[in-house]
Formats: structure tokens, C-alpha cells, sequence
């Protein structure tokens, strides 16, 4: 049933009934899909748009982490186990900062990322701003980017968890910059997502690094 309902290349996302122990087991690796609650979403592949917008993240991110030994990004397909034998997900990008790597097996992420990138496309609007909004503060994620790059839609929502545990949003700087709450001196200029084609990844690297170094 489940290479029957894949491979057929439905017009949307699926849903299957299954176990956590078939979902490793049936789901290939490769695909990216999510098991809550006895239930797997098997997401249809990115359009072009949102694959170009989750490279950059990457990079910056990526790049900066590494540069200053804070720690490491993956991006989706990689399964980040929340509450085991309930609830994983697969964000299209997270963040584990340093002194959390043991959290990092080498099948999954056991535990919350400290920072999570969600890119929103029509089918995954609820499920990004309500439901994911929900279970990553529940579960102690300390800083959650929601990006909406749909026509009509675009916004950069970076959300800090606040000492009561509740998502507050993080306020642009004077100059409209958003800053995070969980990488030192990382910053990002929406101006620069909204670019067709993207900017150069190295040129907007460059320019994070200046403005740290500052």
C-alpha cells in the first residue's frame, strides 16, 4: 500500500496509518516524511522556489555555525524525534547548537533542535503556523523561523521561546534587520529573500560576518 500510494505521485500530500517501526521500516530514508500519533505524512518533493530558498538557509546557517564552532545544521529529510513513540518531524532545516551534540545519533535527532526553519507552501500553512507552532513550544525549541514564500504572502516570522516558555516574536533592529536569539550574531535582511534570482550565498555571508565583527 505504501509504494502504491507513493509512487503513484498523488496531487498532494499523504497520509498513512502506520507504526513508528513500519514507518522505519516502509518510508525510505531518502523520502521526507513526518510520523505523529500512529499517522505518516509523506510530503510531495519541493518546487523549485522553496528548494532554492532551503539552500540558502543551509548555507547561511551552515556556514556560520561552522565558521564559529556553535554547532550543526541538517536539513530535511532528517527526523527529529520529539516525543518518542508519538511525535517526529522533519523541519526543512534545524539547528543543534554544540553543547546539545549528544542529542545527535546517527540515525536521528533524539530531542529538540535549538533552532528550526520551517518554509511554508499551500499545503502546509496550518499545519506550519498552528500546529508545528504548537509542538515545537511545547517541546522547548528555543527559537522557530517561519517563512512564507507563497505570491501575496511573503513574511520572515522568527519566534523566541520567552522564560514562560511562549513563543514571543523577535523585532527587527533599526535597520530592519532580524537577529537570532540562538546564534551569536547571526542576522538575517529579509530584503534579501525576496530577490529573484537569490543573492550570492558568499556575498550575504559576508556581509552577516562584517556586521558581527562590528
Amino acid at each position: 500500500m505504501v509504494q502504491r500510494a507513493i509512487g503513484s505521485r498523488p496531487a498532494g500530500d499523504v497520509r498513512l496509518r502506520m507504526s513508528y517501526d513500519e514507518f522505519l521500516t516502509l518510508i525510505d530514508e531518502n523520502a521526507h516524511a513526518e510520523w505523529v500519533d500512529g499517522e505518516v505524512l509523506v510530503f510531495m518533493p519541493p518546487k523549485t522556489k522553496h528548494e532554492r530558498l532551503s539552500r540558502l538557509f543551509a548555507a547561511l546557517f551552515g556556514l556560520y555555525a561552522e565558521y564559529f564552532g556553535l554547532g550543526e545544521v541538517f536539513i530535511a529529510p532528517y527526523e527529529m524525534v520529539l516525543q518518542p513513540g508519538k511525535l517526529s518531524r522533519e523541519p526543512d532545516l534545524l539547528f543543534v547548537a554544540r553543547e546539545h551534540a549528544d542529542r545527535i545519533t546517527a540515525a536521528r535527532l533524539n530531542g529538540p533542535a535549538d533552532l528550526v526553519i520551517e518554509i511554508v507552501s499551500d499545503s502546509s500553512v496550518t499545519r506550519d503556523r498552528e500546529t508545528k507552532f504548537a509542538e515545537y513550544q511545547a517541546a522547548g525549541i528555543p527559537e522557530y523561523w517561519l517563512f512564507d514564500p507563497r505570491p501575496g504572502h511573503e513574511s520572515l516570522r522568527p519566534y523566541a521561546l520567552s522564560l514562560v516558555g511562549r513563543y514571543q516574536s523577535i523585532v527587527p533592529d533599526s535597520a530592519g534587520r532580524l537577529h537570532s536569539a540562538i546564534i551569536p550574531g547571526f542576522w538575517l535582511d529579509p530584503a534579501w529573500l525576496w530577490q529573484d534570482p537569490l543573492p550570492d550565498t558568499l556575498t550575504v555571508l559576508k556581509a552577516i560576518m562584517a556586521k558581527d565583527t562590528l
